[in-house]
């Protein structure tokens, strides 16, 4: 799968995996909110042999095609998961 990757400009080493550029339509209107602005970081291929820096690619494959998108969060998650849970409720 063709997999594009977008930074939070507000949340500094949170990433956004797409399997379609731009297609922020999937990603839940509180969650958006929380990330703020997206930049495009990066495109490419993405099977479950991939190796990524910070994610398991299967985990990555199984997020992208059940949700439609990927997080990956930066280091200090409790607090901004704590306000992504609070904007969903």
């Amino acid at each position: 799968m063709q997999c594009f990757v977008y930074r939070s400009l507000k949340k500094n080493g949170l990433y956004i995996y797409l399997s379609q550029q731009d297609d922020f339509e999937k990603i839940p209107d509180a969650v958006k909110n929380k990330i703020g602005e997206l930049e495009f970081a990066l495109e490419f291929e993405l099977h479950e042999d991939r190796k990524l820096a910070k994610e398991d690619a299967s985990t990555v494959i199984e997020n992208i095609k059940n949700n439609g998108f990927h997080i990956q969060m930066p280091k200090d998650i409790e607090g901004l998961l704590a306000e992504i849970s609070a904007g969903l409720k």
